[in-house]
């Protein structure tokens, strides 16, 4: 059963957004990324959306910023879990 094309979990979006602020896709590999976005969804709760003007119209701006301090959060809890990994590796 698919339920439909246009539901995602917003978070996706956020997630994605503050990557390519912080310039990551410029200096990580495909997989790293994946891993990284991975990570960070599984951190935070999910926030199923039909379509992105829904949020932006009916998202206050206080849940906004909450929202972006958990993908912070979040990302940086994914980076230093694969950076701590990724040194064990190099290491062996």
């Amino acid at each position: 059963m698919k339920l439909h094309n246009d539901i995602h979990n917003y978070y996706e979006h956020l997630i994605v957004e503050r990557i390519a602020a912080l310039g990551l896709d410029k200096t990580h590999t495909t997989d790293y990324l994946a891993d990284l976005c991975c990570l960070a969804l599984n951190q935070v709760p999910p926030r199923y959306i039909r379509f992105e003007v829904d949020m932006a119209f009916y998202l206050p701006q206080s849940e906004r910023q909450q929202m972006e301090m958990n993908v912070d959060y979040a990302l940086n809890k994914a980076r230093e879990f694969l950076d701590r990994d990724s040194s064990r590796e190099v290491g062996n």
